[in-house]
C-alpha cells in the first residue's frame, strides 16, 4: 500500500498493516515526481526520514513490525540517502528520479503532460524514438553498481557487514543541523555525542 508521508503517517501505516498489507510504501515530501503540481510537491507532507522513523517505531511499539516491509521512496538521490533510510527503519528503497536521470531525464517536471521531450514518460512514437535503450540500460546499471559499491564502503565504515544488519540501527546515525525535537523524533543523537 503506497501512502504519502503526512503528519499522521504512523497511524495510517499501522491501520494498513493490521488490514493485511504486505508492505508500506512511504512516498516522502519533496519526492522528484514530475506528475505532481509543484505547489503540492514542495509544500505538502513531511520529510521522508521522519516518516520512516515514526512508522518503524509505531509498528515496533504495536508488535507488528515483522508483518510488513517498509519501502522508502521520494528523495532517495544517493547511496547515503539509501543508508540513512535503512538505518531509520526502511527495509528497502525505491528510486525514481535518480533512475530517470540515469536514462537522460533533465527533470523538466512535465511527466504528467505525456509530452516528455526526452521520450521517457510519454507514449508518443515521435518522442519515444529519442530513447536509446542500450545506452540507458548501461547508465542505469552503472548507477546501481556505483551505489552498491558506495553502500559497501558506508557499511564498512560503520562496522556492519550486511545491509540487513543496518536496518533500524539508529544508534549509528548522528544528526547535523537538526533541532532537539527532530533528533528525538528520528531517535538519533546530534553529531559529537
Amino acid at each position: 500500500m503506497k501512502i504519502a508521508a503526512v503528519h499522521n503517517v504512523a497511524a495510517i501505516a499501522s491501520g494498513i498493516v493490521r488490514a493485511g498489507a504486505d508492505y508500506v510504501y512511504l512516498d516522502g515530501f519533496k519526492g522528484g515526481t514530475g506528475a505532481a503540481p509543484q505547489i503540492i510537491r514542495d509544500h505538502i507532507g513531511i520529510p521522508l526520514e521522519i516518516a520512516i522513523a515514526v512508522v518503524d517505531q509505531r509498528l515496533r511499539d504495536e508488535g507488528i513490525r515483522n508483518q510488513a516491509s517498509i519501502v522508502a521512496a521520494g528523495s532517495i538521490r544517493s547511496s547515503a540517502d539509501f543508508a540513512k533510510a535503512i538505518a531509520l527503519g526502511a527495509d528497502v528503497c525505491a528510486i525514481g528520479s535518480a533512475a530517470l536521470m540515469a536514462l537522460g531525464c533533465h527533470l523538466c517536471q512535465g511527466c504528467h503532460t505525456g509530452s516528455c521531450s526526452w521520450g521517457l514518460t510519454t507514449q508518443k512514437p515521435e518522442l519515444t524514438r529519442r530513447v536509446d535503450p542500450e545506452w540507458g540500460a548501461e547508465r542505469l546499471t552503472n548507477l546501481v553498481h556505483a551505489w552498491s559499491h558506495e553502500l559497501q564502503e558506508i557499511l564498512g565504515a560503520l562496522g556492519v557487514n550486511a545491509v540487513e544488519s543496518l536496518r533500524g540501527s539508529r544508534e549509528r546515525l548522528r544528526a547535523v543541523g537538526l533541532d532537539a525535537q527532530t533528533c528525538e523524533i528520528l531517535g538519533v543523537k546530534p553529531a559529537g555525542l
